[in-house]
């Protein structure tokens, strides 16, 4: 059983004062003419008609402020659509409900209130109520209210500002902060912008497995669970990318796939072990296609969302028109500081390049990996409007085909906005003898522990035998593109149930 508080405690013994009266305080059925909006909106139509019939409306929603004054009563109630007052008044429907109202009900219970809609005189359109009853009585009080005085009088409006509480009870959170809900109404409507320009593109949606019994398409450490009957270990995703090209193989030329991916790493304030991703495969493209695509489709989502193709993040005002800045991975870091990649062909040789740099490094680490901590370091933090960084390390991405003057570097690019890396996109490559080739490679360089290495995809490769049109591949983090689009942060804040560690 839990531990009441006191407050509680006073809730507990209205619901049993109520259930001896007669009175459900859970009833199974509901009235509902209009949405609170709806009702607001209707009025405002007829307002000044002096022939109109006046607007009639069954509302319902969370009491979110009282105002007891004596005879009459005003309180706020909230739907999933707008806040609306309500206006309980003793000539109308007698002192002992308006009482019962002050007395019964508390900040967070849900009621169901009939009445006329009208204009007060300081301006509001409220609900003049004739009935009413409880839909839902709230046990535990909404956190941390505060006073407000409005017209000379003291309201109680419920508010919920610590984080630490604000995640592990998003319930309350959502409640009482109407800018929270906003958030995941944006990313919702983000989502959508993402998918209508894809199927505008001819792409198809998809859905590939989450449980998978080989991981791949990403640099990073899977989740390993085991199921029973089969008797093996399988992975949470890391990434759609091998079973989305098979379709490529298959004879879809254009599949997109929004959802989620599971990392065994870190957290910080733009990773999260559990995350949503959206990856795209074209045929007959390659990556300045998708170079191309992305800032289209950056573009829509942005204008779909802001209305403009601007918007402001952390206090910069970040411009998505069309074309973004492009700038070649090499040439960036020799404009930073000076080291010209090409001539470090070795990590060694990179190593004594990088001594008297102020930042840390693992010495040990491959030569991509130094070359991606490198950019990590003095470019990503300054590619604040859109930018593309291109052609990569080899060695660092065993799914990209090479360019044609250097063998050790890649067509790839990843894409920054606000100082964050927002996604990754090859030229993909599609010879499976080459790809059988990068697996072993990446067997012998790195141990299974490092987040570089690729176990071989058996399956993938033989897939990729029966014959893969060129192709061009692009991943994105949508909670990072929410983030921007809602101006927060950390990513905590674009995801309704972070995880977090027990208290």
């Amino acid at each position: 059983m839990p531990e009441y508080s006191n407050l509680e405690k006073v809730r507990l013994e209205k619901i049993e004062a109520l259930q001896a009266q007669g009175i459900n305080p859970y009833p199974r059925r509901v009235e509902r003419t209009h949405t609170n909006l709806e009702a607001i909106q209707a009025f405002e139509e007829i307002e000044g008609d002096d022939n109109a019939e006046p607007i009639l409306a069954t509302l319902v929603g969370r009491v979110r402020s009282m105002r007891p004054m004596g005879k009459i009563t005003f309180a706020h109630i909230e739907d999933g659509t707008s806040r609306v007052q309500l206006f309980f008044r003793a000539n109308d429907i007698g002192i002992k409900q308006v009482k019962f109202f002050d007395n019964k009900f508390d900040l967070g219970d849900f009621i169901q209130a009939s009445g006329k809609m009208f204009r007060t005189r300081t301006g509001e359109v409220t609900l003049w109520v004739s009935s009413y009853r409880m839909l839902s009585k709230a046990v535990t009080p909404l956190p941390a209210a505060k006073d407000e005085v409005v017209d000379g009088e003291v309201v109680q409006h419920a508010t919920l500002a610590d984080p630490e509480t604000r995640y592990r009870q998003r319930y309350a959170d959502l409640a009482v902060n109407a800018d929270v809900r906003e958030v995941f109404r944006v990313r919702s409507k983000t989502i959508r912008a993402l998918q209508d320009f894809l199927d505008g593109q001819g792409f198809l949606e998809v859905e590939t497995p989450i449980l998978q019994p080989i991981y791949g398409g990403a640099a990073a450490q899977p989740f390993v669970t085991h199921h029973n009957q089969l008797e093996q270990d399988l992975y949470l995703r890391i990434s759609f990318e091998l079973y989305l090209k098979r379709l490529l193989v298959g004879g879809f030329e254009r599949v997109y796939e929004i959802g989620r991916d599971f990392r065994n790493e870190g957290v910080s304030f733009k990773h999260n072990p559990e995350f949503t991703q959206i990856e795209f495969y074209m045929a007959y493209a390659d990556y300045e296609d998708v170079m191309d695509l992305t800032e289209a489709m950056l573009a829509h989502v942005v204008e779909t969302i802001m209305c403009e193709r601007v918007l402001t993040y952390q206090g910069e005002k970040i411009n998505f028109e069309i074309p973004w800045k492009r700038v070649e991975l090499r040439q960036g870091l020799i404009d930073a500081i000076g080291i010209d990649i090409t001539e470090h062909p070795t990590s060694e040789s990179l190593v004594e390049a990088m001594d008297g740099l102020e930042m840390e490094f693992n010495p040990n680490a491959s030569r991509g990996k130094l070359i991606d901590d490198l950019l990590g370091h003095y470019l990503e933090p300054n590619f604040i409007q859109p930018t593309f960084l291109y052609d990569y390390p080899r060695d660092i991405s065993p799914l990209a085909k090479t360019k044609p003057s250097d063998e050790k570097t890649v067509e790839r690019f990843e894409f920054f906005i606000g100082g964050m890396e927002m996604g990754n996109a090859f030229t993909e490559l599609n010879d499976p003898i080459d790809q059988e080739e990068r697996f072993l490679e990446m067997g012998r360089a790195y141990d299974s522990a490092d987040d570089e290495y690729h176990p071989i995809d058996e399956d993938y490769l033989r897939a990729m035998r029966y014959g893969m049109p060129p192709n061009g591949g692009f991943g994105m983090g949508v909670d990072r593109l929410v983030m921007l689009l809602t101006d927060k942060r950390t990513i905590r804040e674009v995801l309704l149930f972070p995880p977090l560690r027990e208290r």
